[in-house]
C-alpha cells in the first residue's frame, strides 16, 4: 500500500509540471484567428457594435460568457489619455453567424455584438485630432484582441470593415476649380419614376479632409440615405461636399464669421451645379441645402450669393454672425424657405450671436416661410443613455435634423403645412421652387 501511495506521489510532481508548461505554451503560443469589425453611425459619431470571428468548425450555438474582447487605439503622434488608448470592451451577446454578421443557425463565424456608449471612447474608430493648428475626426488604429476563454484561441488580425451606413454611398467624387479641390460622397436613389429632390448636406468645422466618410459618419449625416427619410422625399439624391480644411476658412487662413469672404463658396457651388448637369434625374425646382456650424454658415452664404437657385434650407447650429448681415441681404433671402435649428446652451455657435436675432430680422421682413425650433438641450434620442436626462454637448444640434426629430416653431407650437402637423424633412419635401 505504501508502494502504491510513493509511486502515485511521485507520478503527481512529475504530471504537475508537464500540464502546467503545456498550459504555458498554449498561452504563448495561442491559435490565431481573423476578425471582421461593423461599424455603426450613432447620433455622436461612428461605434464599432460588432465583430465577427471566423472558426474553424461549424457551430450551431456559442456562449456569450466565453469571449473577452480588449481594444487598443492609437494615431501616429498623437497622445491619449490611458482610459482612450486601451482597454475591456463589454460583450453584450454572441450568437452564430455567416461572415457578414448575419445570424444563421449553423455556421463557421461568430458574432460578438458590443456594447457602445458616446461617453466610452473605446468605442469609437475615429478621433477629433488637433494638429497644425486646426483639429478635426480622423480614422486612427483600432485593433481588437478577442479571446475565447475555454480554448484560449485569439482573433487579433483584422481582414475587413463593414459599415453599412457608408456602403449606400459612392465615397470617389473629386471636384477641382482655381487651384481649390473638394472631395464629396453621394447617394442616387433607385427605382424612382420621374426626377427626385438632391439633399445637400454640408459638414461642420470637425469633417473637413479629403475623405468623405468623415463627412458623412462622424455625426450621422448618413440618415439622409435611411429607408425612413427617402420614403419622405419619394427617394432623393444626397450629396454631402468636403472641404479639405473648413468652410469659414478665408484668404488668410483664419476663420470668418461673415465679416471676410471664404475661399470655398465659387468651387463648392460649381461643384453642386455640375452633380446637377451630370444627374438629370434631379429635379431642379427642388434642390435643398443644408449644413452643421461650418457647414451652417456656407448653406446661408449660399443663400445670400446665390438666392434664386435652392428651393429651401435647413440650418443647424448656424455659425453666421448674423452683426455681418445687411437689410439687403435680408430682403434678398427673406422669400427662401429655412428652417433653423439650435440648442439654448450651444457654447461655440452661441444662439444670441447667430441665430436668434437673424431670425427675429427675417420675421420683421415678414418672412412667409420660416421656422425656427429652438431646444434648450440636446439630448439623447434613443433613451438608452438616459432620454431627457442626458445631455450632450449643446452645440451638437445637427442630431436633431439628422433625425428629422425638430417639429416645432419658436414659440414652441407645431409646424403645420396645410393645417397637418409635419417635422422638419416633412416640410422640407413639400417645398420647391
Amino acid at each position: 500500500m505504501k508502494t502504491t501511495f510513493l509511486r502515485l506521489l511521485v507520478l503527481l510532481f512529475v504530471v504537475a509540471p508537464i500540464s502546467l508548461t503545456a498550459e504555458a505554451v498554449i498561452k504563448e503560443n495561442p491559435i490565431v484567428g481573423d476578425y471582421t469589425l461593423i461599424v455603426t453611425g450613432y447620433d455622436w459619431g461612428p461605434g464599432v457594435n460588432k465583430v465577427v470571428l471566423s472558426m474553424e468548425e461549424e457551430l450551431t450555438e456559442v456562449k456569450t460568457a466565453n469571449f473577452s474582447v480588449a481594444v487598443e487605439r492609437s494615431s501616429e503622434g498623437v497622445e491619449m489619455r490611458p482610459e482612450e488608448a486601451s482597454g475591456d470592451r463589454k460583450v453584450v451577446y454572441a450568437f452564430v453567424s455567416d461572415e457578414k454578421g448575419n445570424r444563421i443557425p449553423k455556421g463557421k463565424h461568430v458574432t460578438l455584438v458590443l456594447f457602445v456608449s458616446p461617453d466610452d471612447a473605446l468605442t469609437s474608430p475615429i478621433k477629433y485630432i488637433f494638429k497644425d493648428g486646426r483639429g478635426s475626426n480622423q480614422w486612427i488604429n483600432y485593433k481588437m484582441t478577442i479571446t475565447q476563454t475555454t480554448s484560449e484561441k485569439v482573433w487579433n488580425t483584422e481582414t475587413g470593415r463593414i459599415m453599412p451606413d457608408l456602403d449606400k454611398f459612392d465615397l470617389t467624387g473629386t471636384f477641382t476649380q482655381d487651384e481649390i479641390s473638394l472631395t464629396y460622397a453621394y447617394f442616387a436613389p433607385k427605382n424612382t419614376s420621374g426626377k427626385s429632390p438632391l439633399l445637400i448636406w454640408l459638414h461642420g468645422g470637425g469633417e473637413g479632409g479629403t475623405d468623405p466618410s468623415i463627412a458623412l459618419i462622424a455625426n450621422k449625416a448618413t440618415n439622409y440615405a435611411s429607408d425612413e427619410i427617402q420614403a419622405i422625399f419619394g427617394g432623393a439624391h444626397v450629396l454631402v461636399p468636403q472641404s479639405p480644411t473648413f468652410w469659414m476658412q478665408s484668404a488668410n487662413g483664419q476663420y470668418t464669421r461673415g465679416k471676410e469672404n471664404d475661399i470655398y463658396n465659387e468651387a463648392l457651388m460649381s461643384l453642386i451645379k455640375k452633380y446637377v448637369a451630370d444627374n438629370p434625374g434631379v429635379d431642379e425646382n427642388r434642390i435643398y441645402v443644408g449644413g452643421c456650424s461650418n457647414g451652417g454658415y456656407m448653406s446661408l452664404k449660399l443663400l445670400l450669393l446665390y438666392p434664386d437657385y435652392f428651393a429651401a434650407a435647413y440650418i443647424s447650429a448656424l455659425a453666421y454672425h448674423e452683426q455681418y448681415l445687411t437689410d439687403a441681404q435680408i430682403e434678398s433671402i427673406k422669400n427662401i424657405p429655412m428652417w433653423f435649428v439650435h440648442s439654448k446652451d450651444d457654447p461655440v455657435t452661441k444662439p444670441d450671436e447667430t441665430v436668434v436675432p437673424l431670425y427675429h430680422r427675417l420675421v420683421k421682413a415678414v418672412a412667409p416661410n420660416i421656422h425656427f425650433s429652438f431646444y434648450d438641450y440636446v439630448v439623447d434620442l434613443s433613451g438608452v443613455y438616459g432620454g431627457e436626462d442626458y445631455r450632450f454637448n449643446g452645440h451638437w444640434s445637427w442630431i436633431y435634423s439628422h433625425a428629422n426629430h425638430a417639429d416645432f416653431d419658436f414659440d414652441g407650437s407645431p409646424v403645420k403645412v396645410d393645417g397637418n402637423s409635419v417635422s422638419l424633412m416633412e416640410w422640407l419635401a413639400k417645398q420647391r421652387k
